[in-house]
């Protein structure tokens, strides 16, 4: 397993080591004792979720308030933009948000810490994306950042696509306005 940082300092790129031959690949995907040694990070994981999505599917920019979840993500089948926002207010990159290429082909994994609000758009086809969270999804907790907030800026890389949105994403509020971390 190999960490690359991003340009939020909290945020990490996991890139598992792969093996692969004629025959496949294989890869750990996950391994508790490796992940603590290489961030430090001991919260156990207690929740794991799965999507499958149609391109232009977008997703976010989703967080919880309270029981604040940290994420492992990775794409196991297609291709996702992945999209993150500090919001934790004393931090020096509040309000900064990063986007990385996760994809089947890639294997690389996004470890998303508590106090970022996260979402992501499907590049390919379709995609399935596989989440690992440090708290239960609380509903009455959740909240949404309005996925185009003109303050965010953030370059979804649909090229003049429209997103598919859930009704909670498209009610989003906007980041100046959003419940933040202090």
């Amino acid at each position: 397993m190999n960490l690359i940082p991003t340009d939020i300092p909290d945020v990490l790129i996991v890139e598992p080591k792969v093996f692969g031959d004629a025959r496949g690949f294989f890869y750990e995907s996950f391994n508790a004792k490796r992940f603590a040694e290489l961030t430090g990070i001991t919260t156990p994981f207690v929740q794991d979720n799965h999507s499958k999505s149609a391109r232009h599917v977008l997703r976010g920019l989703h967080y919880q308030i309270k029981q604040a979840q940290g994420k492992l993500v990775r794409a196991v089948q297609g291709e996702v933009l992945d999209v993150v926002v500090d919001i934790r207010k004393s931090s020096p990159t509040f309000g900064k948000a990063i986007t990385i290429r996760l994809s089947a082909d890639n294997k690389r994994m996004l470890w998303v810490p508590p106090g970022f609000a996260h979402g992501f758009v499907v590049l390919s086809e379709t995609a399935e994306f596989l989440y690992k969270t440090t708290d239960y999804w609380a509903p009455e907790h959740e909240r949404s950042i309005l996925w185009n907030d003109p303050d965010l800026n953030i370059d979804w890389q649909l090229d003049g696509a429209t997103p598919l949105l859930a009704a909670k994403d498209q009610a989003g509020i906007r980041f100046k306005d959003a419940e933040v971390f202090e």
